[in-house]
């Protein structure tokens, strides 16, 4: 079994679900009391969000490098980047520091196309929905990517994030706004929806959505337990 690094903090909240997730698979797939080896490095979320809202991605990037180094120094032998946002420099972190990474886009793409559907909304953080990293990385893997029209509701998927669901608060009728949404991108063609921040799936789940759901958190903790047992 290899070491799993996780950048964690990116919220805590999510951290947790990661913690709890990548345990579950590991011992789903070991039995008896078998359990991962990891380890967290939980960083000061108010350092990455100032960095991501000045897009001081340099600075991000060195907040994220630095974490994996320790990670590394302390025997992690995989990186999990624990948020969706933190892969717009995902590529240099891995490179800096030397160590395979676990792409969140990649693996959720691959889920997406195992499904056998081609046109997704994506809900995320502003960066997440707005800038290229991530819907590039989709497109790609040949799907084509729905984001919410209006400024003004990507805005409120930002302010809950970080002032709601960030901090382990969950409102009912934030959950609404949130399924507003979703359904407005259903009824633009979307045939699934990617739950492209880690905290969302905190909030939304499968049960309250017709079409199929791609919780990323679940799916990278699933990934990096199927790395961390392969024996390549």
């Amino acid at each position: 079994m290899k070491k799993i690094g996780l950048v964690g903090g990116t919220s805590w909240t999510s951290t947790i679900d990661y913690y709890r997730l990548i345990n579950e698979e590991t011992n789903k797939k070991l039995g008896h009391l078998n359990f991962a080896e990891c380890i967290l490095y939980s960083l000061n979320f108010e350092q990455f969000k100032n960095c991501n809202a000045q897009h001081n991605w340099d600075g991000t990037f060195e907040l994220l490098a630095n974490a994996a180094q320790s990670l590394k120094n302390a025997g992690a032998e995989v990186l999990v980047l624990c948020a969706n946002t933190a892969h717009i420099v995902a590529e240099r972190v891995s490179d800096r520091v030397g160590l395979p990474l676990i792409d969140i886009r990649i693996v959720t793409a691959q889920a997406v196309k195992h499904k056998g559907l081609r046109k997704v909304g994506l809900l995320g953080t502003v960066y997440t929905m707005e800038l290229d990293f991530y819907k590039n990385k989709l497109s790609e893997e040949g799907l084509e990517i729905l984001i919410p029209p209006t400024k003004e509701e990507r805005n409120f998927i930002e302010k809950t994030l970080l002032e709601e669901l960030g901090k382990g608060i969950f409102l009912p009728e934030t959950k609404q706004q949130y399924l507003a949404i979703i359904n407005r991108l259903i009824a633009q063609g979307a045939e699934g929806i990617i739950l492209g921040c880690t905290e969302i799936p905190l909030i939304i789940s499968q049960q309250d959505v017709s079409l199929p759901v791609f919780n990323t958190t679940f799916l990278h903790a699933q990934a990096a337990v199927a790395f961390a047992l392969s024996t390549s």
